[in-house]
């Protein structure tokens, strides 16, 4: 029998002591006053079970975590018609990449990356009353959770500061890949990004993507099928041009944001999260990678 209190503990009591926490996001300036000191990881099992170590109470903006739950919810919409407006492979490319945007028309590799995001945005602008409100709620009911919030000073900091993401705004809707108006949009996109949340709640939100679409409140947010593809697109995809080596070492479908927080999971089994705003190179949590890779390594728990 597994200890994971134990394995939680030992694992964040590295973190802690690690000399080399990475670098907090600067291009974000709200972000920029995060400690890097702050370390959390949490582990919900399909169970009910939850374990925690650090500063797993403690919200933090999740980024592009949510462009996963804003993938869900487009896909509870309309379905399969979403990739009629954007691929499914991985990009090898930095997440805000416009180059390859342009050589393949205006259609994004994945819905991970800044403009498949941005083509989701727009989807949800199309199809929802409230789009702010209702995905909020979306989130709140996913996660049995009415407290969760946007974070308007990061939301603000986004707008003001976001002209890789006006950029390729601006080329979707030239190739007529945007319906909306790109401010809307955009306004709508970094709404998004600016949840906040902790690793707790991180583990209750994502548990219906480790549970065959069926979330906390024992609603069916996906069928079997749906959900099978975005923890698939999650394992290729989840961590942009780090990707192939997040499933390498960790071996877990799971998303990262540039706040620092990783979220993964083993369907059927659990859901794992951590915080850590420090990143790596490739703009990832550098202690939340080595610690969600000492989990499965001490576990021996992935789909591998």
């Amino acid at each position: 029998m597994l200890d994971f209190q134990a394995i939680l503990e030992s694992i964040q009591k590295n973190a802690t002591e690690a000399p080399d926490k990475g670098a907090v996001a600067t291009y974000i300036p709200e972000l920029a006053h995060i400690s890097k000191d702050n370390f959390g990881i949490h582990l919900r099992t399909s169970d009910g079970k939850s374990y925690g170590a650090g500063d797993f109470n403690k919200p933090f903006s999740i980024q592009s975590i949510s462009k996963v739950l804003a993938l869900s919810k487009a896909m509870s919409l309309i379905g399969e018609n979403i990739w009629k407006r954007m691929d499914v492979e991985p990009s090898g490319h930095p997440f805000n990449q416009l180059a390859l945007l342009e050589i393949e028309n205006g259609i994004p590799r994945n819905p991970f990356i800044n403009s498949g995001a941005i083509v989701i945005a727009d989807i949800l602008l199309s199809n929802l009353e409230n789009p702010k409100e209702d995905f909020l709620n979306y989130v709140r009911d996913l996660t049995n959770d009415q407290t969760i919030e946007y974070n308007q000073a990061v939301a603000d900091s986004e707008k003001r500061t976001g002209f890789k993401n006006y950029a390729a705004a601006n080329l979707l809707k030239s190739f007529k890949n945007l319906d909306n108006p790109v401010n809307d949009v955009l306004d709508f996109y970094f709404q998004q990004c600016s949840l906040e949340m902790t690793c707790s709640q991180l583990t209750k939100t994502f548990s219906f993507l480790a549970n065959k679409g069926t979330c906390m409140l024992d609603k069916v947010r996906l069928t079997e099928t749906q959900a099978k593809r975005i923890n698939a697109i999650m394992l290729t995809c989840g961590f942009y041009d780090e990707a192939g080596e997040f499933a390498f070492e960790v071996g877990l479908p799971g998303k990262s944001g540039v706040g620092g927080g990783i979220v993964a999971l083993l369907p059927d089994n659990f859901t794992i999260a951590t915080w850590s705003p420090g990143l790596n190179k490739k703009g990832n949590s550098k202690l939340g990678m080595l610690a969600l890779e000492a989990f499965t390594t001490k576990t021996k728990l992935s789909i591998f």
